[in-house]
């Protein structure tokens, strides 16, 4: 090949580069996605932990909600108040007073006392469990099954099976809700991090067949909900729940309930 052969050849690759690069320049102004500077501020200041526990799919899609103005600054449940905070402040609002919670698990229905109604050799997983035979081997309907499915989905090693039971350390609890979510017997509920009072039961039994199945499940005798001062203990379909923005920790309902099965 010859000096003007190559020449031609370079002088048509270097042409038709940058044909492409204006063709690619041009298209990508055209097609080009703007940018919300606060969805992007939004999602820098959240923990990147794409847990799922604020109801939206991972951090962007919350980023792209707070932006937007659907959903609340504070509606990361990992960050707390520091990231609730300094979102807050990039979108110009206030946060408001925050509650720190932590998950908690309505059931004290351990080995020691409650009662099987058979032995299961399946899978170590309640979500398999519950789909068999009454809802599982437990006696009590609505008892933790203690296989650990909320334990495999908590990313935050809050929650550890003792004595055939789930129990949330709440100093590692992010309350993200993934927990929540993976209970199919809908045990565990939000409560303040500071609650000093719940109930440890989600019978829905009447008392004889509670009594039957469990040395310690609630009755439904409402003996808390006549002794509590200010109204927050409710009796509904025979177990009882305590409104937490009411309770005053005078501790009355722990002391009269027979079953003692009020406590954290």
């Amino acid at each position: 090949m010859n000096v003007t052969g190559i020449i031609t050849a370079v002088a048509i690759v270097g042409g038709v580069g940058l044909l492409i690069s204006i063709f690619l320049s041009f298209f990508g102004n055209y097609f080009k996605v703007e940018v919300d500077e606060k969805e992007e501020a939004v999602l820098n200041a959240l923990p990147g932990n794409n847990c799922g526990g604020c109801g939206y799919p991972g951090c962007s899609g919350l980023a792209a909600a707070i932006a937007k103005g659907e959903a609340p600054v504070n509606g990361c449940p990992v960050g707390g108040a520091n990231v609730a905070s300094e979102i807050a402040k990039i979108m110009g609002q206030d946060v408001g007073d925050m509650v720190k919670q932590v998950a908690y698990v309505k059931c004290k229905g351990n080995c020691q006392k409650a009662k099987d109604s058979y032995e299961y050799h399946g899978l170590e997983d309640c979500v398999m469990a519950a789909g068999i035979q009454a809802g599982g081997p437990k006696a009590c309907d609505y008892g933790c099954l203690g296989y650990g499915s909320c334990k495999k989905a908590c990313q935050f090693g809050a929650i550890s099976i003792v004595d055939g039971i789930a129990v949330v350390d709440k100093e590692k609890c992010t309350s993200c809700g993934k927990c929540i979510a993976t209970c199919p017997k809908n045990l565990i509920e939000l409560i303040p991090y500071d609650a000093a009072y719940a109930v440890g039961c989600s019978s829905h039994d009447k008392g004889p067949v509670v009594m039957k199945a469990c040395e310690q499940g609630c009755i439904g005798c409402g003996i808390c909900a006549k002794n509590c001062p200010t109204g927050a203990i409710t009796v509904t379909d025979f177990v009882a729940h305590i409104d937490q923005s009411k309770c005053t920790r005078c501790g009355l309902c722990q002391e009269k309930c027979p079953k003692k099965v009020i406590f954290i």
